[in-house]
């Protein structure tokens, strides 16, 4: 896992070296381009498992401006991307269903004690052994594939993830997004 999290108090939008939305390519694209890469591999072996680490800050994307062009705010751009993810995360969950592969996305813990919260100007309130059981049970045991995980419990997402059409206009702008 990377990470990105809203920026210094008062910081402007800023972007990737390859020019998307910051927020968007650390937290969202470079996921799904690292997991496309390794798809191959991973359904060449059994019990392969995917782990997503999201967040519960989750904010619908934007459709019409995915790299957050207009009224940009880091938080709500961080939120963005990991709504982006959680969805994603459910989309291939279906696709590889039954393929021996498990996708899943978990909120480790809230605002750990990571350099991107301390930069956010916010005082931890986990540290981030407190987010460790969550994904090392997602790495290490079968819990399913398709879920959402607050911890090491099942949860829900944003409901927007759940929807087949938000998951069909995201997977678009994906590929629209990484074929620039």
């Amino acid at each position: 896992n990377a990470g990105v999290g809203a920026g210094a108090p008062g910081s402007g939008r800023e972007l990737s070296a390859d020019g998307h939305e910051l927020r968007l390519a650390v937290n969202y694209l470079a996921p799904v381009t690292l997991t496309r890469a390794l798809l191959p591999v991973l359904r060449a072996r059994t019990a392969a498992r995917i782990v997503n680490v999201g967040s519960a800050g989750q904010e619908p994307l934007d459709f019409d401006d995915p790299e957050f062009t207009r009224g940009y705010q880091g938080f709500a751009a961080y939120c963005r991307a990991k709504f982006a993810l959680a969805a994603h995360t459910f989309a291939l969950a279906e696709k590889l269903a039954g393929t021996g592969v498990s996708v899943n996305v978990l909120h480790p813990a809230t605002f750990m004690d990571t350099a991107m919260v301390r930069e956010g100007g916010v005082a931890p309130w986990n540290t981030v052994a407190d987010g460790a059981p969550g994904v090392l049970a997602l790495a290490t045991r079968d819990l399913g594939t398709g879920g959402y995980f607050d911890g090491t419990n099942p949860a829900r997402a944003h409901a927007g993830t759940y929807d087949r059409d938000v998951q069909k206009r995201l997977s678009a702008v994906t590929d629209q997004l990484l074929s620039l």
